[in-house]
């Protein structure tokens, strides 16, 4: 058993490709860990009493003391992608009374996001009060320079180098390396170090967890079990034409009568030389008649409906006598006749024994689970990629959202009920995911519009605001007149009509070239002739110059040429036009180095392209391709987006009390937090706070 223990984060981590799981022996260790955490948190609790008088002397010796603040606590309720524009829309209506109590007792604002206007980057800003430079965070992705290949941008998720073999057995003997890429202190830790509380729920880029004196879930970049930011499985007696492009994998069935047999593949068990694939067999049992089947995976059996997704079921795959990894998916029989197909989910870990470090306390993960049962840990929660691929359909990605939405607020409740002063922040993903994946409904000139028969959710993105309407309600009505609620969002949203091929626009302009014999259609700009470009495109926003001494085959000298390969470029991107469409695609080209300063500047893109309304980078540019044409129709579910002139699309701000800042900024929020408590922000915080709330 203890070695059990001791093995248990380490099973998926020695291996190369980024991976988390839970491991531990099966059913009896579930059992004895979650004796564990409840034995643990007791013995945690009792140490705190005991030793309290010790620490309230050391503090005072110290000078260590809680600053005198000017509110009991401050609650900030996240709604990621809530758009100011649709929000000012449904107010007017009278769909939003508790939005509009707020406007009218407290303060409303268009929140000015950043430059790129994307999640990770606009939340890490929100935590840390300072632009990217500062915080180092510049897209979901970054680049590796010795090999251009794409990289995480947030976290390394490092292998173990060192293992003892024994036989077939690999033993590791060292921790993984596990790190957070986002740089400047949070708020909620400067927040700890005057001794005062924070719960932070589920705000991107905390992954892995911050260490302070608070708690934290972990959000965006915790990957799922194989190591991915979000991989459906789909189980199918029909015949494979072709890979999914986006997150799913095909697993084949064979047929036996109404019987169906196949294998569910997990991660490498890289306790085994040569790091064979975790298996558990598969079982479908069809009653097509009435739609039904009897499903067993590994030794779990569940019956399913046709359409009905299931609740969360854990997965648990065999490894080595003894130990065991462990997730949670959602099942859905997509098909039930002639041919059957099931849909799984992306394969979460298990909340209530992680062994990647999800949460901070390590036992906080669990302690929720315990409170509010089991939720989803993947960093991007919402299948986005099956509804894109047409696995599944609508109602199932509603279905998806809502669920997690309350998980979400359970979990935000649960904390309110612990926390008698100090911070508490969560964010609620929904309104992100929906806008992206349902804004067709609201453009009928969408190109992902002209087919659209199911017109059951036409008002899928309305309905969304009511919800969130009704969520700040239910918190407003919890709170004290010595509390502050805010209600904010990273950035707005818009339509995604277009896509523009960027790095076929810098091969037309002589500043990217393709090898010899190749047609730029292979991923990762793996086409590429690095000796003849100076510039390309990676990722959803920004351009890099191939810059010598940056780059492994950089071209490019820094100083002059570098400036003249910039002002080349934002001069032909500026107005841009898409002549087919008699529209401009592009409003602005950024220089990354006027926008902001700090000591991660070199590692931001040279560049942020400012797209206009309707246009984004397209998919194939997106994922390193360089191909034509230079523009194309959006036809994927996945139909509104943010990625645009962040101008465009800045956040929403709400308060319950009035302030005379008239145009707060995302990296005003940290400063303000922390003077709302008494604390004088610190010098590297680039916002300031907002005026008469703090």
């Amino acid at each position: 058993m203890f070695a059990a223990i001791v093995l248990a984060p380490w099973l998926l981590l020695v291996s190369a490709a980024p991976a988390s799981a839970y491991i531990g022996p099966g059913a009896g260790f579930a059992l004895m860990s979650s004796a564990f955490v409840l034995v643990t948190t007791l013995l945690v609790a009792i140490a705190t009493l005991l030793v309290w008088p010790f620490r309230a002397a050391w503090r005072w010796a110290t000078g260590i003391r809680r600053p005198k603040a000017r509110i009991r606590r401050l609650v900030i309720v996240g709604l990621d992608g809530q758009d100011p524009g649709l929000t000012d829309q449904f107010m007017r209506e009278g769909l939003l009374p508790h939005f509009s109590a707020l406007a009218a007792s407290g303060s409303y604002r268009r929140l000015e996001t950043t430059y790129p206007a994307l999640s990770p980057v606009a939340w890490s800003s929100f935590s840390t009060g300072t632009h990217p430079a500062r915080h180092n965070i510049f897209d979901f992705l970054d680049r590796d320079r010795r090999t251009y290949l794409p990289k995480l941008s947030s976290a390394v998720i490092g292998p173990v180098t060192r293992v003892l073999t024994l036989g077939r057995f690999r033993l590791p003997l060292g921790r993984p390396d596990l790190r957070l890429l986002r740089r400047s202190k949070p708020f909620w830790t400067i927040l700890g170090e005057h001794r005062i509380w924070s719960t932070i729920l589920r705000v991107p880029i905390t992954f892995p967890p911050d260490e302070f004196h608070g708690a934290e879930l972990s959000a965006m970049c915790v990957p799922d079990l194989l190591g991915t930011q979000g991989t459906f499985l789909l189980a199918s007696t029909r015949p494979a034409t072709g890979r999914f492009k986006e997150g799913g994998i095909r697993l084949e069935m064979t047929r036996d009568g109404a019987t169906m047999h196949g294998v569910v593949t997990g991660p490498p068990n890289t306790l085994l030389d040569g790091e064979p694939p975790l298996t558990l067999p598969l079982r479908v049992e069809v009653q097509a008649d009435i739609r039904t089947a009897t499903v067993t995976i590994g030794g779990t059996r569940l019956s399913l409906t046709q359409g009905v997704l299931s609740d969360w079921v854990t997965l648990s795959f065999p490894a080595v006598p003894g130990i065991s990894v462990a997730g949670l998916t959602r099942l859905l029989l997509t098909e039930c006749g002639e041919h059957i197909s099931l849909y799984l989910s992306p394969i979460n870990l298990d909340p209530e024994r992680p062994a990647m470090p999800i949460s901070h306390p390590p036992y906080f993960a669990s302690y929720m689970a315990a409170r509010i049962g089991a939720f989803s840990t993947l960093g991007l929660a919402e299948d986005t990629w099956a509804l894109n691929e047409g696995v599944t359909d609508e109602a199932t990605f509603l279905q998806q959202a809502y669920d997690i939405d309350r998980e979400r607020e359970a979990m935000l409740h649960a904390s309110l009920d612990r926390l008698d002063r100090g911070a508490l922040v969560c964010v609620f993903d929904a309104t992100d995911r929906i806008q992206h994946m349902f804004w067709r409904h609201l453009d009928p000139g969408h190109p992902a519009a002209r087919h659209l028969t199911d017109t059951d959710h036409r008002h899928a993105i309305r309905d969304l605001y009511v919800h969130n309407d009704a969520l700040v309600g239910r918190v407003r009505a919890r709170l004290s007149p010595d509390d502050v609620l805010m209600v904010i969002s990273d950035h707005g949203f818009t339509s995604f009509r277009r896509g523009v091929s960027v790095n076929e626009w810098l091969r037309t302009q002589g500043l990217l070239t393709l090898k010899p014999g190749t047609d730029g259609r292979s991923e990762w700009l793996r086409d590429v002739d690095w000796s003849k470009t100076r510039a390309y495109a990676l990722g959803l926003s920004g351009i890099y110059l191939n810059l010598t001494g940056r780059e492994a085959w950089g071209i490019v000298s820094p100083g002059d040429e570098a400036a003249a390969v910039k002002a080349q470029i934002m001069a032909g991107l500026r107005g841009l036009r898409d002549e087919a469409c008699d529209a401009v695609a592009v409003t602005d080209a950024f220089d990354t180095a006027a926008l902001y300063s700090g000591p991660y500047l070199e590692n931001a893109p040279d560049l942020v392209v400012g797209y206009n309304h309707g246009y984004r980078i397209s998919w194939d540019a997106a994922t390193g391709m360089v191909t034509g044409p230079l523009f194309e129709d959006n036809t994927k579910a996945w139909s509104g987006d943010h990625g645009v002139d962040p101008r465009l699309v800045p956040g929403v701000f709400f308060c319950n009390r009035p302030t005379q800042t008239t145009a707060p900024s995302i990296i005003d929020l940290a400063p303000t937090a922390l003077t709302l408590f008494g604390i004088t922000p610190p010098a590297h915080m680039e916002g300031r706070p907002l005026e008469g709330l703090a």
